[in-house]
C-alpha cells in the first residue's frame, strides 16, 4: 500500500468512499444530502491543510484523510485531521497506516497536538485505534449524534501532543 498526496484524479474514488461510509450513518457527521462540490471543497484541503490517499497494490484509492488546523491565530498549532477508509478494505490496517502518515506529516508540518472533534462513541473501532496512538478522550458530548441502530449516542473529542 501506497500513501501519497491526493490528487485531483483520486477525487472521484474519494467520493465514491465518502458517500459510502456517510450515507451509512454510522460513523460520520454527514449531511445524506451533501453535494459532490460541497465534499470536495470540504475534503480536498489546500495549505496549510493536507489531503493523502492510500492507494493499494492495483492503483485502488481505498482510503483517505486529511488535516488542517483546527482553529486559526493562536489556535492554530492544534491540527485536526477527518479519516475514511472503504467499507469492504476495513481491518486490513489501512486506517492505522493513513494515521501514522497523518501523525507523521503534522509533527513535520508544525503543529503541536491533534485533536478531534466528533469520535462516535459507539465506533470501537476508531476510538481503539486512536487510544493505540496515544489519544485520549477529552469529554464525550451526550447524544450528539443520532445513530441509524443505537440512537442518540455520544461524540468523543481526542487530544493527543505531537
Amino acid at each position: 500500500m501506497l500513501i501519497r498526496e491526493a490528487e485531483a484524479g483520486d477525487w472521484h474514488a474519494i467520493w465514491l468512499i465518502l458517500e459510502r461510509v456517510g450515507s451509512a450513518g454510522d460513523t460520520l457527521t454527514w449531511d445524506p444530502l451533501t453535494s459532490q462540490a460541497r465534499a470536495r471543497a470540504g475534503w480536498m484541503r489546500d495549505r496549510p491543510g493536507r489531503t493523502i490517499v492510500a492507494v493499494d497494490d492495483s492503483g485502488s484509492v481505498v482510503g483517505s484523510a486529511n488535516t488542517h488546523p483546527c482553529h486559526g491565530g493562536p489556535g492554530a498549532h492544534v491540527a485536526n485531521a477527518g479519516f475514511v477508509v472503504h467499507p469492504a478494505r476495513r481491518r486490513e490496517g489501512i486506517g492505522r497506516a493513513l494515521a501514522n502518515h497523518v501523525l507523521e506529516q503534522a509533527r513535520a508540518d508544525g503543529y503541536r497536538a491533534m485533536q478531534f472533534n466528533a469520535v462516535v462513541e459507539t465506533n470501537s473501532a476508531a476510538v481503539q485505534l486512536w487510544q493505540s496512538l496515544g489519544f485520549q478522550v477529552l469529554a464525550t458530548v451526550p447524544e450528539a449524534f443520532r445513530h441509524p441502530v443505537h440512537g442518540y449516542v455520544g461524540l468523543h473529542i481526542m487530544h493527543r501532543t505531537l
